[in-house]
């Protein structure tokens, strides 16, 4: 089963929609994993220690991070980027479709943007 975690700019109200339509849906805001001012690096470690697939809107550096992260040796259950311009629906359903059609082992190391 996939377990997600959000960083710190994460939108909440796409937290909220997943777990209205799947309150059994394993996701950990920032504010619960008490990411805000964590540098991303240390995100990531985070994300990779809890065996959560990390999420986040940032799009221009976290990839980076990413990269930077799996060449020194880092392994974590994946990244998916989510646009800001995708709406929060839009957002919610994305996400809902990989949590009930995949498997956390598909999403190892690999980043991915939404929408799919």
């Amino acid at each position: 089963m996939i377990r997600f975690i959000g960083d710190a700019d994460f939108n909440l109200e796409i937290v909220r929609g997943c777990w209205r339509r799947e309150p059994g849906l394993e996701f950990i805001s920032s504010h619960v994993a008490r990411l805000h001012g964590v540098p991303d690096p240390e995100v990531l470690a985070i994300a990779a220690r809890e065996s959560r697939v990390l999420l986040s809107h940032d799009c221009k550096s976290m990839p980076a991070h990413f990269g930077d992260f799996l060449q020194s040796g880092g392994s974590i259950p994946g990244l998916i980027l989510v646009p800001q311009f995708l709406s929060i629906g839009e957002a919610v359903e994305e996400l809902l479709l990989i949590w009930g059609a995949s498997e956390a082992e598909e999403w190892k190391d690999r980043l991915i943007r939404l929408p799919l």
